[in-house]
């Protein structure tokens, strides 16, 4: 388990976004590649990967040893082990923020949040969780990744790494299990949820890098129920940090459900049109 901290180089930071999220992460990451494949290299290389909720499914892919063109095919394919569900996203962050309105401190709202999570009715553990290992082309750990899940009883923060203990399918199962939607995860005994009750980025855990990207499925001007990425971002001042955003195209792409499978092939087509162009900027602010 680590502290979050670290003396890495690079930084390559994913948020949470749903599987849609899933898709666009991955095609952002595809369209950097296409667009400049010496950057895209550097930034799938980056010596730090944070994932959270959706960016811990794309972060364990990414580190996990597969072709970028099997990510990608995999996408695009028919058949997949996602489980569909019909949830309204915008009612669902609505109803947590007013389940969290009274809290006193940040933990607290985590522990109201987590809360809604634990006397939910959803699908069991065990299914959900066989539905994020079909996500993972390995299940071993990269040394290079950092997965974020939040303790349902405390509210507190965990950074899960492969000191851990923790097996990477569990790790990221809780990362992603949103509130009100997936059954909160069990490791050794403890519930926890996905990590974006805490911040949809998690982006300050980059701090100690020299230079970082954050890769986020919602546009710059979004409303920012958990977290906050501009401050995360000033926490990591003495860092050159580049963020690449959703557009327009990249939401009509998710659709009202961005938990739905459905929304994979267009998410990714989007997420891919966005990393070719945010290429020559990053390229820029990353230098050689």
């Amino acid at each position: 388990m680590s502290d979050g901290t670290s003396t890495a180089t690079t930084g390559l930071v994913l948020a949470g976004g749903g599987v849609a999220g899933i898709a666009w992460e991955l095609g952002v990451l595809q369209g950097l590649v296409e667009a400049d494949a010496d950057l895209g290299a550097q930034v799938l290389a980056a010596d730090l990967v944070i994932g959270t909720s959706a960016g811990a499914a794309v972060g364990a892919q990414v580190t996990g040893g597969a072709p970028m063109a099997d990510l990608v095919a995999a996408q695009l394919a028919e058949e997949h082990g996602e489980l569909e569900v019909e949830v309204d996203f915008e009612q669902l962050v609505a109803d947590l923020g007013r389940a969290a309105a009274g809290a006193g401190s940040e933990r607290e709202r985590r522990r109201a949040i987590a809360a809604v999570a634990l006397a939910a009715d959803t699908v069991d553990e065990a299914a959900r969780r066989a539905a994020v290992a079909t996500r993972l082309p390995s299940t071993t750990w990269s040394p290079r990744l950092r997965v974020t899940v939040v303790d349902a009883a405390t509210g507190g923060l965990l950074v899960l790494d492969a000191a851990a203990g923790v097996d990477l399918v569990d790790a990221v199962t809780a990362s992603c299990a949103v509130p009100g939607v997936w059954p909160p995860a069990t490791i050794s005994g403890r519930r926890y949820v996905d990590g974006g009750v805490r911040s949809a980025s998690n982006a300050d855990l980059a701090v100690g890098c020299d230079r970082v990207v954050v890769v986020t499925p919602t546009p710059a001007a979004a409303p920012q129920p958990f977290g906050d990425l501009t401050a995360e971002v000033r926490t990591l001042a003495r860092a050159c940090v580049h963020v690449v955003h959703a557009d327009e195209a990249s939401v009509a792409a998710y659709g009202p459900n961005p938990l739905s499978p459905a929304t994979r092939a267009a998410s990714l087509r989007a997420g891919v049109e966005v990393g070719r162009t945010a290429a020559p900027a990053l390229r820029a602010a990353w230098g050689d």
